[in-house]
C-alpha cells in the first residue's frame, strides 16, 4: 500500500497534523461534489492529494477505526491508510475501505454521486454488490 501511495507522492500536495488534514479532506470531498462526512476519520496522521494523477490517501495513527452512519444503521471500517482515485463525483479503485453486511465484511470500492441526482450516494462493493443511500447520512457529524 504504502508503495501506491510513494508513486504518487512526487507533485503532490502533502499536509500533516488531523487538524489540517481533516480540513484539506473535507475541502477536497466538497470540490468533487460528494458529501462531506464520508471519510469520518480520527487522529489523521497524513493527507495527501496528487491532483494531476486524481490519487487521494489519508493516514490515521490508528490501524483501523469504525464508524455507525446511523441514519442508514451502516458500519464502516476505515484501515490505517485510506487512498482512492477521485474524479468530480467519484471515488474509485477505493482501498481501506469496508461495510459490514449481516456478518461479512465487503471492501468498498467505488462511492459516487449521480449527476442526475445529487442527493443520492451509491456504494459499489468488490463482489459487484452496490447499494444507493441519501446523501444527508454522509452530512457532517453525522
Amino acid at each position: 500500500m504504502a508503495s501506491q501511495i510513494e508513486s504518487h507522492r512526487a507533485g503532490a500536495e502533502v499536509v500533516n497534523g488531523d487538524a489540517i488534514c481533516r480540513k484539506k479532506s473535507i475541502e477536497l470531498l466538497e470540490e468533487l461534489g460528494l458529501p462531506k462526512g464520508l471519510l469520518p476519520l480520527e487522529d489523521i496522521e497524513e493527507f495527501g492529494y496528487n491532483r494531476e494523477d486524481g490519487f487521494m490517501w489519508l493516514v490515521q495513527r490508528k490501524k483501523k477505526v469504525e464508524h455507525t452512519f446511523k441514519k442508514i444503521k451502516q458500519i464502516v471500517s476505515y484501515a490505517g491508510e485510506v487512498t482512492a482515485f477521485v474524479e468530480k463525483g467519484k471515488l474509485k479503485n477505493i482501498s481501506g475501505v469496508k461495510t459490514k453486511e449481516l456478518f461479512l465484511w465487503l471492501s468498498v470500492v467505488e462511492v459516487y454521486v449521480p449527476e442526475s441526482s445529487p442527493e443520492k450516494v451509491t456504494f459499489k462493493t468488490g463482489t459487484g454488490l452496490s447499494d444507493t443511500f441519501d446523501a444527508t447520512a454522509f452530512a457532517l457529524g453525522e
